[in-house]
């Protein structure tokens, strides 16, 4: 791979300023180095942390080591986005920054702007003063929402282009896609800016709902020691989101709900909550390599935005078709270790937080995918399964997770390049072939699998359960109580 020619996707006229500086901040520069023409000498990089700053000097980009805050963001900021001529791109990579803040910015400087999350100014996560329903993923979301109804147009600006959230979203289309053709359906494939015909198409597919369903099997070369949380991407964001309330968007299909789910009150309203931690929660999902599995229902923005993407309403405005969608997630075994010893230490977080990188894994792959189901195939899963091994090959300074990350941050960024007037949009609006074409040489074999599982198999077996036969794709069968 060492010896590939790597198309170059356009150039960035103006300067690049990176926030934060971890694991997908390290494992992102050598894709822009790669893909993009720029000017190195205009490039800074902003992280309180300079751990990693030997990677920066010995290519010749600054670096200003600095805790981005709110109440220093716009002084701090401001000159590094706009020195010199040309339009310059933030790459906000951080944790503990408000992105809506950030975006606002850099839409008013004319600046291009990309993140991975709608993440809030420190603080937000573990407010005990507020109550769950304004902790959500939902609540962040619609912030967002509400500034692009207010400020349609101008600056391209994406929000939640990772993984997932991110290009989840543009593997659930084209996993739709390749569903209609297999179930024989006569359609047109939707615009990318046919909402309303994607939504359609999914109704008409019979798809009852969705999971992101992953399973990370990187193994370490030594055992996880006491008192520290290891896991292949950051801990700081696993941690916060974990400890947020459950999440889901919710289906026309469901019959029942838990009895401490919650609806929003205000917005779209295509998602409910559970007043407990998504990291504490679980879920029967299914992956091509393990088959069955549980995962944790930890809330992520693409559980709404595809819920809500894909809504259909009469002309009144009632919904009138929805899929469920959450994700259903597997991590790593030293990680599903590091939450089993956090939640029995009262949700307190080991004082040692470590991302495991390439040099300590051993072998394992990240299965990283969605899941249509309730149709007539049954459920069918479509994702990436990037080994280690491939990854290593591909790029440097990163792990399976992470290349699964920064290649759509890099397909994520080539789309803001060829449409920098698309204003304020989430990975679901974009052109998701586009994004695919980009990104699919670092992900591994991308396939689909149809599988005649569901979340009844075996039950009720030994002991009697409460569950509904009549439906095997009810929430009530899918989440473990």
């Amino acid at each position: 791979m060492a010896d590939r020619k790597w198309p170059i996707h356009g150039e960035i006229t103006g300067p690049i300023v990176m926030i934060g500086f971890g694991s997908i901040g390290r494992g992102t520069l050598p894709l822009i180095e790669r893909h993009f023409k720029f000017d190195k000498s205009r490039m800074v990089v902003v992280d309180p942390n300079d751990a990693d700053r030997k990677l920066l000097d010995e290519r010749g980009i600054r670096f200003v080591q600095a805790h981005v805050t709110k109440d220093n963001y716009k002084e701090l900021l401001r000159p590094l986005l706009t020195e010199g001529e040309g339009q310059g791109f933030c790459v906000n990579l951080s944790v503990d920054t408000s992105s809506l803040d950030l975006m606002k910015l850099c839409r008013k400087l004319g600046v291009l702007y990309i993140d991975t999350v709608v993440e809030p100014w420190l603080g937000f996560y573990f407010d005990d003063k507020a109550d769950n329903a304004s902790r959500t993923n939902y609540a962040l979301r619609e912030t967002v929402r509400s500034e692009k109804a207010k400020n349609p147009g101008g600056t391209t600006a994406i929000s939640t282009c990772g993984a997932n959230p991110g290009m989840v979203s543009w593997f659930v289309k084209q996993a739709l896609v390749n569903l209609a053709a297999d179930l024989g359906l006569e359609f047109a494939e939707p615009g990318v800016d046919d909402r309303e015909g994607w939504a359609k198409l999914m109704k008409a597919c019979g798809v009852k709902g969705i999971h992101i369903a992953e399973r990370d099997t990187q193994r370490t070369k030594k055992p996880k020691p006491m008192n520290v949380f290891w896991n292949t991407w950051s801990v700081e964001g696993f941690v916060a989101e974990g400890l947020q309330p459950a999440e889901l968007g919710w289906g026309t299909h469901e019959k029942w709900k838990p009895k401490n789910a919650r609806k929003q009150k205000k917005g779209n309203k295509a998602a409910i909550f559970l007043e407990q931690p998504g990291a504490n929660t679980r879920v029967r999902s299914w992956c091509p390599t393990p088959g069955p599995q549980y995962g944790f229902l930890v809330t992520h923005n693409e559980s709404i935005s595809i819920a809500d993407f894909f809504t259909v309403r009469d002309k009144k405005g009632k919904v009138v078709y929805r899929p469920t969608c959450h994700y259903a997630y597997h991590p790593c075994n030293d990680a599903v270790l590091s939450l089993h010893e956090m939640f029995g230490a009262e949700g307190k977080a080991q004082p040692e937080q470590h991302v495991l990188d390439e040099t300590e894994l051993v072998d394992g792959m990240d299965e990283l995918g969605v899941l249509l189901y309730g149709h007539k195939k049954n459920a069918y899963w479509f994702g990436s399964q990037l080994t280690l091994e491939e990854a290593r090959e591909l790029a440097p300074y990163q792990n399976a997770t992470g290349l699964q990350v920064t290649s759509a941050v890099l397909a994520g960024m080539v789309w803001a390049l060829e449409n920098p007037e698309a204003g304020i949009v989430e990975a679901d609006e974009v052109d998701y072939r586009r994004c695919l074409e980009v990104q699919l040489p670092y992900l591994g074999p991308v396939k689909g699998y149809y599988t005649d599982w569901t979340p009844l198999e075996g039950r009720p077996g030994l002991f009697p359960e409460d569950i509904d036969e009549s439906d095997p794709w009810q929430f009530r069968n899918i989440l473990v109580r």
